[in-house]
């Protein structure tokens, strides 16, 4: 499961995005400031952090600034949150080693896209030759699916579908973060898609299908 720092001194805000993160599989960590924020790091990295710009004492862009001249933080992935929507502040957050940039007010989804991008960048789906998690079996180099020893039929999008889940083993995939992996789209509200590709790969993997659970209005996991 990765783990997200949240950086904001609004408590409504952090709320948000932790609840947003939460409900999408990653577990959270929030700091109200750079010297929480600090001390949060000192115990263990983040996959990624949120940072926003406008904090109380030493500001986002000094913090990033900072923490890209440290070797330990040099490459942890940032994305600066702030209420500025000049083209400067973003040009600025760039140029200092922001990985990514996003403006209050933002959609619930469009936090969960951007951390998905950038972990998807640095931690790409699984490409081990062959994923295993009980009776189910994927051969990525025959591109073959075998449940208890026998070769099961599927799509395309089947296929990906199940490799997704091998790949995160008991982490909660949203509808829209499959929908956003598997069919490479962000549009929001295809959720009979992907529902009605879980209900076919269900019924071909038979017993093995009860492996993939629903997570009420969430989306699934495999467990």
């Amino acid at each position: 499961m990765a783990l997200i720092y949240i950086v904001e001194d609004d408590k409504n805000i952090q709320e948000i995005e932790s609840y947003a993160l939460k409900t999408g599989g990653y577990d959270v960590r929030c700091f109200d400031d750079a010297k929480a924020l600090d001390e949060g790091l000192k115990t263990v990295l983040p996959d990624v952090l949120l940072l926003d710009i406008m904090l109380p004492g030493e500001d986002g862009l000094s913090v990033l600034k900072r923490l890209r001249r440290h070797s330990s933080t040099k490459d942890l992935p940032i994305i600066m949150v702030t209420a500025k929507s000049s083209e400067i502040d973003t040009v600025k957050g760039l140029d200092q080693g922001a990985d990514d940039y996003i403006t209050k007010p933002f959609g619930v989804m469009e936090l969960l896209s951007r951390v998905k991008a950038i972990l998807r960048r640095i931690r790409p789906m699984s490409d081990d030759v062959v994923l295993k998690y009980k009776d189910i079996l994927l051969d990525q180099d025959r591109r073959s699916c075998l449940v208890d020893g026998e070769n099961v039929e599927l799509t395309y999008k089947e296929y990906e579908l199940l490799r997704l889940f091998l790949s995160n083993v008991g982490i909660v995939l949203t509808r829209d973060m499959i929908m956003g992996t598997v069919w490479d789209s962000e549009f929001v509200g295809e959720s009979r898609t992907v529902d009605m590709h879980i209900k076919t790969l269900r019924k071909k993997l038979g017993e093995a299908g009860s492996l993939i659970v629903t997570v009420r209005n969430v989306g699934y996991k495999l467990e």
